[in-house]
């Protein structure tokens, strides 16, 4: 692994950050990592994908959609008017083109990151939930279940964390996007009753 390409990412990053936010990136980066270790993935592939999961989360909504805009990447309206939704796609539009990844799979981890979406790669799913329980994490329901369950089954963690999301959302009143919908639909029967 090329630990000078990460230190360069990682400058990058800290610059343009705040420094929670920063600091949820690495324990993302090294969460995904772990969880390749222990599934006999490629773990600089989930590093980098980690830590540049959130690359666009500090600029503002205007600039996602520029982003995206300039760049043809497809965006519904519901994250057109959502920073937190939209920051996956202008993140992945941004690590392409910033910081200059072209791996197909990185890119699609990130994209997915925020709303997950069915049939997800080993990848896209490890990103997906070392977002939600690295260490950083304190406060979702059931998180250290979660956490166990993240590595003794990514698609029984998938469906738990997504079922977790939308009975959160759907209590608050929260607009719900349909990526995170279909997501759980088609993870649940992998749930397992942890409560």
């Amino acid at each position: 692994m090329d630990y000078k390409e990460f230190d360069h990412i990682k400058e990058k990053l800290q610059n343009s950050l705040d420094s929670t936010r920063y600091e949820h990136t690495l324990g993302v980066m090294y969460t995904a990592g772990s969880l390749a270790m222990a599934y006999g993935q490629d773990i600089r592939q989930a590093m980098l994908a980690g830590l540049l999961h959130d690359c666009a989360k500090c600029i503002s909504l205007d600039e996602m959609v520029q982003w995206c805009d300039k760049y043809n990447f497809q965006i519904s309206e519901m994250e057109r008017g959502s920073k937190n939704l939209l920051h996956a796609k202008a993140g992945a539009v941004m690590a392409e083109q910033e910081y200059h990844i072209n791996d197909r799979e990185i890119l699609q981890a990130i994209t997915w990151h925020c709303t997950g979406k069915p049939d997800m790669s080993t990848l896209d799913k490890m990103v997906y939930i070392a977002d939600f329980i690295e260490p950083g994490r304190k406060e979702a329901k059931n998180l250290d279940k979660i956490r166990k369950l993240a590595f003794d089954d990514l698609d029984a963690c998938m469906a738990q964390i997504t079922y977790d999301i939308l009975s959160y959302l759907k209590s608050k009143g929260y607009e719900i996007d349909p990526a995170t919908e279909e997501t759980y639909h088609f993870y649940k029967e992998c749930r397992k009753e942890i409560d």
